[in-house]
């Protein structure tokens, strides 16, 4: 099954930005793109409740122009890359929830048309990103251009989710042709004496930390036997903290969806959430494919 990179397109500038990573995506990947507008009811919903009074929506002609506009912009830039359109009935997180099943990688940008500017990353850029049946680029922030030469970056933290993330962020760096570097991130060092069991407990961490970073790095070489791979133990306050702190130098950040200490019942974790709304370059999700 040849698997497309989706995108959510709606005109916005975080769209435009949104489509333009996931053409870059899908070259590298050589897989098809597909550009799908999700459009409402006038009122405000997808199918209406009673469709023998209103009947079904029909598509756009304005938004099938943009569609066609933009795909005609990046077969430009990319003369190989295949490009669908395609306008589904329905709200645009949930069109492109139901795309991620048999989608390679679905991109969603920071905010779309109906986004309030005060918001970090728009409603249907969260949903997508929870609830996604494949990995989930979040491209921001929009307003910087795409990075090309930078590392990836993955969190590790010893958990089944960062296990995934990591096998993700070496594909992608292998194809980006980037170094990979793993991240474990641990608490602040102590400035002031501390009891004997307070600091066996710090060395225990660390001990800790320098297994799963190597462990995680073997997994990566492995898998690709070229690829540079960077071990970077930090400190901070927070886990989410120090991996927002480190993105700032990265061309893309892999993260799990739930870390070690994450809360089973919860989608997407804290950590998870946190980076994909503050961090300084775009951000996988990794959800595995179904």
């Amino acid at each position: 099954m040849n698997r497309p990179v989706v995108v959510g397109v709606d005109g916005s500038p975080s769209s435009l930005v949104a489509a333009e990573h996931a053409a870059r995506a899908a070259h590298l990947r050589s897989r098809p793109l597909l550009l799908v507008h999700g459009y409402l009811h006038p009122f405000g919903y997808g199918v209406p409740l009673n469709p023998y009074d209103l009947g079904v929506p029909a598509p756009s002609a304005e938004a099938q122009k943009m569609l066609e506009r933009t795909a005609a912009e990046l077969t430009d830039r990319w003369p190989d890359l295949t490009v669908d359109v395609r306008q589904v009935t329905g709200g645009p997180g949930a069109t492109l929830i139901e795309e991620s099943r048999r989608a390679e990688l679905v991109v969603v940008g920071s905010r779309g048309l109906g986004g309030f500017t005060g918001l970090l990353l728009g409603s249907v850029g969260a949903q997508v990103a929870a609830h996604a049946r494949c990995p989930v680029l979040v491209v921001r922030p929009d307003e910087q251009p795409i990075p090309v030469d930078a590392p990836v970056l993955v969190g590790v933290d010893g958990s089944e989710s960062a296990a995934l993330a990591v096998g993700y962020g070496a594909d992608e760096a292998a194809l980006r042709d980037v170094p990979l570097v793993l991240t474990h991130v641990g608490p602040p060092e102590q400035d002031r004496s501390v009891p004997e069991e307070i600091e066996e407990a710090q060395a225990a961490y660390r001990a800790d930390a320098v297994r799963l970073l190597a462990d995680a790095s073997g997994r990566a070489r492995a898998a690709h036997p070229d690829l540079v791979v960077r071990e970077h133990p930090i400190r901070a306050a927070g886990a989410a903290q120090g991996l927002i702190e480190a993105s700032g130098t990265a061309s893309l950040l892999v993260v799990g969806t739930r870390g070690r200490a994450g809360f089973a019942g919860l989608l997407l974790g804290s950590v998870s959430q946190a980076a994909i709304q503050h961090a300084h370059c775009p951000v996988l999700v990794a959800h595995p494919l179904n």
